[in-house]
């Protein structure tokens, strides 16, 4: 992450330029909500293709699965979300605002220091930390009490009743419950793996630092089944590991001193989990969690589902009918919002450019890697003239088939170079009168800012190459 970048300068970055507005803005907002703009949900769909291509589309072991948000709500009962899914909340008993004790600790002391901290010990911390109140400073709090974090709603048509539902605060329970019907239908042999993508919903207490913890938040997530006899645990385990590090640091581009792993402590861990290692991001306000790089499940998520449906959901081994066992499951689980904004922190950098008049300026350069910009090709008529734009727009619409392309021809050349380097477009064309003699392009590379001559008619070919 460059030295130059804080968070007031991507959200500003990412306001001016279409990544990401504040939510209903035009009627003053919604607390921590995030929409995301033209170039946003671009940036958004890439990393998301990008995902899915490395862990569904180039591995034989793993299926895709679309679950629906709103769920049975015995599914949350079995999950053990509706018992204990739950934050420490406190109070301020100066201003009665409420936040969440530990995030306030992390915010002092770091993530490690207070890891697995119980609910009594909180307050107490609290004070003898001398933690002051968010909002008015004074420190004076509550004991600390358990705040259940999923949203509840009503089913039915009539106002005020119907039976309670849940917005779902996971992705993973859709996975299991659907179990049974991916292994009859596809006819999967462990060990194999469940991938989706989808929302889930959090009402968190304290969220904040930008789309770093929202309640409304995308999920990509994985659960590999596998057969703890044939396989064992450890080795699938530091795989996984060995797997979305690669994702985080290969395809999104995050920089190896960004990025650790880190395990957690044995009383940190969910009470059926035998191991859990996060990704964490150095972020602006310090090291955060970007992923579970793997967690060891157990066979608990089945089992529960089992008992609580009293539907058979154990495997039958296909080369032994009379062998019957219920999977062990291993779930790395990429948080999607918080994965852009390690990207946009990692790609945003300042450094010195010439000027047309010879001295220096800084540009603001957004290094995306090139398959995730969400523009490839910038087409750049040096005037509005109609002998360039109607070469221009022709062209920009033959390599729109291909690659996402943006026209632009208001402003100086010099502007909308520096516009595309602020949006992260790799290359831009640009059409000039020569071009109307000898059928050729200026292309500018976005990192090296040098120019090559190009062939229209070799255009395609060129980019095949390039992105």
């Amino acid at each position: 992450m460059s030295e130059q970048v804080t968070m007031e300068k991507i959200v500003a970055l990412c306001k001016q330029r279409g990544f990401v507005f504040p939510g209903s803005e035009i009627y003053g907002g919604l607390a921590n909500s995030w929409d995301y703009g033209p170039l946003g949900v671009e940036l958004k769909n890439n990393l998301k293709q990008a995902w899915w291509k490395m862990f569904v589309h180039e591995r034989l072991d793993m299926v895709g699965l679309d679950a629906a948000i709103l769920m049975n709500p015995r599914v949350w009962e079995a999950s053990g979300h509706v018992g204990s899914f739950t934050d420490p909340l406190v109070d301020c008993k100066a201003c009665h605002q409420r936040f969440r004790g530990d995030k306030l600790l992390e915010d002092k002391l770091g993530v490690d220091l207070v890891a697995g901290i119980k609910l009594e010990d909180v307050q107490p911390r609290m004070m003898l930390e001398k933690i002051g109140c968010p909002a008015c400073k004074k420190i004076d709090w509550t004991e600390a009490k358990r705040f259940n974090l999923m949203f509840k709603t009503k089913q039915g048509v009539i106002d005020g009743e119907g039976a309670d539902i849940y917005l779902r605060p996971e992705t993973a329970q859709g996975i299991f419950v659907n179990f049974k019907n991916v292994v009859q239908s596809q006819l999967m042999r462990l060990p194999f793996g469940i991938a989706q993508i989808g929302k889930s919903f959090r009402n968190e207490i304290t969220p904040g630092n930008f789309t770093f913890r929202t309640r409304e938040f995308e999920q990509m997530e994985i659960e590999y089944f596998f057969d703890p006899e044939a396989t064992p645990w450890e080795p699938l385990f530091e795989d996984w590991k060995k797997q979305t590090w690669a994702f985080m640091s290969e395809v999104v581009g995050l920089k190896a001193d960004e990025l650790r792993f880190r395990d957690h402590a044995a009383d940190e861990l969910s009470h059926y989990s035998k191991g859990t290692t996060d990704i964490e991001f150095a972020f602006p306000w310090g090291w955060g969690e970007l992923c579970a790089a793997a967690a060891y499940r157990t066979d608990y998520d089945l089992t529960q589902h089992a008992e609580f449906s009293g539907e058979n959901l154990q495997y039958t081994d296909p080369d032994d009918n009379k062998r019957k066992l219920t999977p062990h499951v291993i779930e790395p689980s990429f948080g999607l919002d918080r994965t852009l904004l390690a990207l946009l922190l990692s790609a945003y950098t300042e450094e010195k450019a010439p000027t047309a008049d010879g001295g220096e300026d800084v540009r603001v350069v957004m290094k995306f890697p090139y398959r995730l910009a969400p523009v490839k090709i910038a087409v750049l008529p040096l005037s509005k003239k109609d002998e360039l734009t109607s070469i221009s727009l022709p062209l920009a619409g033959r390599l729109s088939k291909r690659w996402r392309v943006d026209h632009h021809s208001s402003q100086s050349i010099g502007k909308r170079y520096r516009r595309q380097d602020e949006v992260g477009t790799p290359y831009c064309i640009t059409v000039d009168f020569d071009t109307i003699t000898d059928q050729a392009v200026t292309v500018r590379d976005r990192d090296t800012m040098k120019q090559e001559r190009i062939k229209i008619d070799e255009l395609e070919n060129y980019f095949s190459q390039k992105l």
